[in-house]
């Protein structure tokens, strides 16, 4: 029986490429974002590919708690049982602290952070009834160390949420129940394209994503993704005496 995998925000960039590859892999897929428009096109083009595949999708404001509790209930009952659940739906507003845009950053940690934590309950409530599974929280690898001006919050809130999954890893080690966390550098997708103009260090969306499911395939605890230049990168931006800091970013 082919495994399913629940992704939020899958209308685009990494959740959207996330799951034409899992697609492709065999799965079938649960799926969920604003823009049930974008969600429509892309299970589409995965029927297309594979008419082989199931692929259900459902309109989903992660900022609504009840919504997600509701919409990730509903993908329990159509398929009976959800192996794996990615968060990944995300957003990249932000401005330095103080200069006026509270409400940018405010919108950036309720989605990144509260929301967050919402799915994560909405997840787990499904793997402890079933026992198992295999859960998947996408952080950054900004999350690595504070960062400065727009990126504040944002850094943040996705440390945040990895210190979330590793709680959770803390808790379930050794039991059925799998934990990964993955900090993606700079793979292209619409939140990042303005970065895409000022770093030699963008991947393309399609081998970003490939790091990514090669390391939720093989149920990493963590991954810097892609590995290089990220992994031995992100040693350097954690560590580094801050005037050495202050030029990489």
């Amino acid at each position: 029986m082919p495994k399913t995998i629940l992704i939020t925000g899958a209308s685009s960039g990494l959740g959207a490429e996330m799951a034409r590859q899992f697609a492709a892999k065999g799965y079938d897929l649960a799926l969920c974002a604003r823009r049930t428009d974008k969600l429509d096109e892309l299970r589409a083009e995965i029927l297309a590919a594979d008419p082989a595949r199931r692929v259900e999708v459902r309109a989903l404001d992660v900022t609504d708690d009840d919504q997600v509790f509701e919409v990730f209930r509903a993908f329990q009952a159509d398929f009976g049982t959800v192996e794996r659940i990615v968060i990944n739906a995300g957003l990249g507003k932000g401005a330095p602290l103080g200069t006026g845009r509270y409400d940018a950053n405010k919108q950036t940690a309720m989605t990144n952070f509260v929301a967050a934590l919402a799915q994560s309950e909405a997840a787990m409530e499904i793997f402890r009834a079933q026992n198992a599974g295999h859960f998947v929280m996408i952080s950054s690898m900004s999350a690595v160390r504070g960062m400065p001006k727009n990126l504040t919050t944002y850094a943040a809130t996705k440390a945040g949420v990895a210190h979330l999954a590793e709680g959770l890893r803390a808790e379930l080690y050794g039991k059925p129940i799998k934990v990964t966390v993955l900090y993606p550098g700079y793979i292209a997708s619409e939140m990042n394209d303005k970065v895409a103009q000022s770093t030699p260090l963008m991947a393309s969306t399609e081998k970003g994503v490939r790091a990514m499911v090669d390391a939720i395939e093989k149920e990493k605890a963590s991954a810097a993704v892609p590995a290089l230049p990220w992994a031995p990168l992100g040693m350097v931006m954690k560590h580094a005496p801050m005037p050495v800091f202050k030029k990489l970013i």
